[in-house]
């Protein structure tokens, strides 16, 4: 949300302050329904994408290797987080299949794609083309990558196995729970300072 650089709109019930600066660590409050309306910057554009890099290998890594090794008695079977949605496409909850694969394969995929895009630009000190509509994909996306959701059910899953199969977590799920991480960090509140950094018009 582009904001101008001496007030700040509160996004929950549309409140206006004149914006402060904020030390490490402290946040500001809004005073009439005590959401969090900023937060000191962690991270600066050149450490944004470095993790952003880091974040695209992850994923690579994630969608590649197998996410959970299973086996019993000779017999074993492993699966990325591709196979896993095939899986579910070819029984009958399709519409579960497209919505997993929405929530942890497109969704971070478009995520780290967008940030890139903005941030690689951001790091040489240049304004994106298209930078708005990339800005507010992202917000968009925000709610939709449930990558954290999906590595719950993993760790769920692997541990009501485990009584009765040999159950081994696959490199793939290590780089999902690093990938979670950063997509966290990467996609939080530190991403709206470019509109600042940039000085993007208002429109």
């Amino acid at each position: 949300m582009p904001q101008h650089p001496d007030w700040i709109i509160c996004e929950h019930c549309d409140s206006v302050y004149h914006r402060r600066p904020l030390a490490r660590g402290e946040a500001a409050r809004c005073v009439r329904c005590d959401a969090v309306i900023e937060r000191s910057r962690r991270l600066n554009v050149e450490q944004l994408f470095a993790l952003t890099l880091a974040a695209g290998i992850l994923f690579i890594l994630a969608n590649v290797f197998p996410i959970m090794h299973i086996s019993l008695q000779g017999l074993s079977n492993e699966a990325t987080l591709w196979e896993s949605v095939e899986a579910l496409a070819q029984g009958r909850i399709t519409l579960i299949a497209l919505v997993a694969g929405l929530a942890i394969i497109f969704a971070p995929l478009f995520q780290i794609l967008l940030l890139g895009w903005v941030l690689g630009y951001a790091y040489v000190g240049e304004m994106a083309p298209g930078f708005r509509a990339c800005m507010r994909a992202l917000e968009h996306l925000r709610p939709w990558s449930m990558l954290e959701v999906c590595l719950l059910g993993i760790l769920v899953a692997i541990i009501k196995l485990a009584g009765m199969l040999n159950v081994s977590p696959g490199v793939g799920l290590w780089a999902m729970a690093m990938l979670t991480v950063l997509i966290i960090l990467i996609a939080g509140r530190d991403i709206r300072y470019l509109w600042d950094d940039l000085e993007v018009p208002v429109i």
